[in-house]
């Protein structure tokens, strides 16, 4: 494993060396963000249909860009592969007194509030200056960005208590929002969707939904659907362009009910 870990180290100092790969020598830290993020999105991909064929693969490319960055900052002086491999275990054994020291922990919800009372201890003093919620990153894709924050305010009681009121609170949102639009004012009618956005994302997280996962779904259930429209249209030799929405309509509906009838 050792050995193995370090032959990829060395051959991405070798693509990163002077007489290396001139696009591998090109990149930044920054430069490779995009693609991170792509690779991370493709390890979900193979995790969310269970195919662990690909999942190797993608789990080298995502592992091929945390030796990267590291290769990298090891370049500038910044930091080494072993003080991250150190720091990450120092972390892990500092964090799990209930499994590598005599701290009970019963169950997952009290490991949880011990993990953030650890957390907060080693922030010391920044933790209690900053803002609870300054630890969600903003670089996170919105909606887990919204659950997140959240979930942190809900820590110290800012939270319905239950899903009812959120329901509510939608419908008053929802409101805003046709009202903004008859202003025309497309930054305020901005604001009231993005309200609106924030409060589905609640109830999801009131339901114990996740809502990055839900959209997901309802977008594959679209994007299924919509090419059952299109193979309708072929088998009946119709142009999409040429019909109108009542016509669209009634193709969505004859695959809707066709799913229906097969599940």
């Amino acid at each position: 494993m050792t050995s193995t870990l370090q032959h990829l180290r060395e051959i991405v100092a070798r693509l990163r060396a002077p007489d290396g790969c001139p696009w591998d020598r090109e990149q930044t830290p920054q430069s490779l963000i995009p693609s991170l993020i792509e690779e991370l999105y493709e390890v979900i991909d193979t995790l969310d249909r269970a195919d662990y064929v690909h999942l190797r693969e993608e789990l080298g490319d995502l592992l091929l860009h945390i030796v990267l960055q590291v290769q990298m900052a090891e370049e500038k002086s910044l930091f080494t592969f072993e003080e991250v491999i150190a720091e990450l275990c120092e972390k892990l054994i500092r964090r799990h007194p209930h499994v590598f020291g005599d701290v009970p922990a019963g169950d997952s919800t009290a490991v949880l509030k011990q993990w953030d009372e650890i957390k907060r201890a080693e922030k010391g003093g920044i933790a209690r200056t900053q803002s609870l919620l300054a630890s969600v990153p903003k670089s996170f894709p919105a909606l887990l960005r919204a659950a997140k924050l959240q979930h942190k305010a809900a820590k110290v009681g800012f939270d319905w208590p239950d899903a009812e009121p959120v329901y509510a609170k939608i419908d008053e949102e929802i409101a805003e929002v046709r009202a903004a639009s008859i202003t025309g004012d497309s930054r305020q009618i901005e604001d009231e969707i993005g309200d609106t956005l924030f409060s589905v994302v609640n109830l999801a997280r009131k339901l114990n939904i996740d809502p990055e996962l839900a959209l997901q779904r309802a977008s594959d259930k679209f994007a299924g659907r919509f090419a059952g429209v299109e193979a309708l249209a072929r088998e009946r030799n119709l142009s999409l362009h040429d019909l109108d929405l009542a016509a669209l309509d009634s193709l969505w509906d004859e695959v809707k009910q066709k799913k229906h009838a097969i599940s």
